[in-house]
């Protein structure tokens, strides 16, 4: 009997990629999310009832019938973690066999950017599970450079020249639905999803003058004045740390590591940020003067 492929976040950027890639391979589906009616309607996909990661109860009855779950993680928040291990139980108790996982790059208990701390806890509760699973390890979004830029065109943070091989969401989502098409060949394995180059802050601050017409520039930040320049935003203590510890990470050289696993998975080339930019005019049209 073919599989049924639950698929969370079927409405974002890596879930809807994900279950379209399924849908034209002739997959069958269960989409998941908390409001069907954003939810794409495709061939071979039913959508499932309502449910989000904290109600593991509603979980439990939309993953019925799963053989294999698709998981990306969570929105950012103080209760990520629980939220992953309340979405495992539910895949546990409604007979899932297989989970593919959206983690992230250096994920570890110890890592320097915290929410590769939040990953490297959800990842060991799978372990614990006993399910089948492959755990796709992303860096930093391509999307979110020039998100990283200020009115005043500068990027500042404490990477110091640390460099980050970020990836496109689409080569994260291809690679995905190629590990769900690919059966039991990627049980157990953990594959790190980049982008072709590792690059450092002010190579990517030169790109983005390329296409934005006008200087950006990147300025390296100390830990406290990092802290001191997002104040402004009065977000909660843990949303600082994430954001100030992902810089912190990139200095280290823990997003610096460059694999072929996109290409070897997708069978074409992962996008850099010049490709990437040239088919995404919208990321960067707030930064032309």
């Amino acid at each position: 009997m073919a599989p049924v492929i639950a698929v969370t976040g079927a409405s974002g950027q890596i879930g809807n990629r994900v279950a379209r890639r399924l849908a034209e391979a002739g997959a069958t589906q269960r989409l998941v999310g908390r409001d069907p009616s954003r939810l794409p309607e495709l061939p071979g996909a039913t959508p499932a009832p309502p449910a989000t990661y904290a109600d593991g109860e509603a979980m439990r009855r939309a993953l019925d019938g799963a053989t294999v779950l698709f998981l990306v993680s969570a929105r950012e928040s103080a209760d990520r973690v629980r939220e992953h291990i309340s979405v495992v139980d539910a895949a546990v108790a409604a007979g899932v066999r297989r989970i593919v996982y959206v983690s992230f790059l250096g994920a570890a208990p110890d890592a320097t950017f915290t929410f590769a701390r939040d990953h490297w806890h959800t990842e060991q509760h799978i372990r614990d599970s006993g399910l089948r699973h492959t755990f796709l390890r992303d860096s930093l979004y391509l999307a979110g450079l020039p998100a990283m830029v200020g009115p005043d065109g500068i990027i500042r943070g404490p990477a110091g020249d640390g460099r980050v091989s970020a990836v496109a969401h689409a080569d994260i989502a291809d690679a995905a639905a190629a590990v769900l098409l690919g059966g039991d060949a990627h049980d157990d394995l953990t594959y790190d999803l980049t982008g072709p180059e590792a690059i450092t802050l002010a190579e990517a601050a030169a790109v983005l003058t390329r296409f934005a017409g006008r200087p950006i520039g990147y300025e390296p930040e100390t830990r406290d004045e990092a802290y001191a320049s997002r104040a402004h935003y009065n977000a909660p203590a843990w949303e600082m740390a994430g954001w100030v510890t992902s810089y912190e990470a990139i200095a280290t050289g823990e997003m610096s590591k460059v694999s072929n696993a996109v290409p070897m998975l997708t069978g074409r080339p992962a996008q850099n940020l010049a490709g990437w930019l040239t088919t995404h005019p919208q990321s960067w049209s707030h930064l032309e003067p």
